[in-house]
């Protein structure tokens, strides 16, 4: 929200035919996923807007994690303030749904060179403690803004300390990778790891 742009002059036009795709969908989603970027560049009032958009969704309940447009210009204390209840650290999270466990991790405070996304050893270090309680049956989501994986690592769409992570699931059985920032839509599996990027409802790239 707030872009505008030749890509993309109405954005929230975009998004409501999303929203309208969203409630079509049968049966109706538990919650949604929502991986970064809700705002361009924090305009004033963007995440009022996306809110008062959301609440056309028939599936209310939303789990998001940050983009670099949404904590560059205050370090996510607004996004924190509105969306990090219930999270640990800086909006870090887990939660189990009919047997799958849903992990969000935050990659986009610690920007390193080239635009490198980084989680930090601290939510590492949390990451590990999340999944040790689990059976390696345990069919996992993790979801994220900047891609886990080397997409292209010259444009920063990496994380640099993205292996470090997926270094710590790999025991699991069933493990399910999803991002945004690239503006595209990509796959790849790598064993039992399937990446998945999502496509912006803002404009491609």
């Amino acid at each position: 929200i707030g872009f505008k742009g030749a890509a993309n002059p109405d954005v929230m036009a975009t998004l409501q035919l999303a929203i309208a795709k969203i409630n079509a969908l049968q049966p109706a989603p538990a919650f949604l996923l929502h991986t970064g970027d809700l705002t361009h560049s924090q305009k004033a009032g963007a995440f009022d807007t996306l809110a008062e958009a959301l609440k056309e969704v028939k599936s209310r309940q939303v789990f998001y994690v940050p983009g670099e447009h949404d904590v560059f210009a205050d370090g996510g204390k607004e996004f924190l303030n509105r969306h990090g209840k219930g999270t640990t650290g800086n909006g870090w999270q887990s939660f189990d749904y009919q047997g799958v466990h849903f992990i969000g991790l935050v990659n986009v405070l610690n920007f390193k060179a080239a635009g490198l996304g980084s989680l930090g050893s601290e939510q590492l270090d949390w990451l590990k403690n999340d999944v040790a309680r689990l059976s390696s049956s345990t069919p996992l989501v993790l979801f994220t803004h900047i891609p886990l994986w080397a997409v292209y690592p010259t444009w920063g769409w990496v994380t640099e300390d993205g292996e470090q992570a997926l270094a710590l699931v790999k025991r699991f059985g069933s493990v399910t990778v999803l991002n945004g920032h690239i503006h595209q839509i990509l796959q790849k599996v790598e064993g039992q790891i399937t990446f998945h990027t999502a496509m912006s409802t803002a404009y491609p790239q």
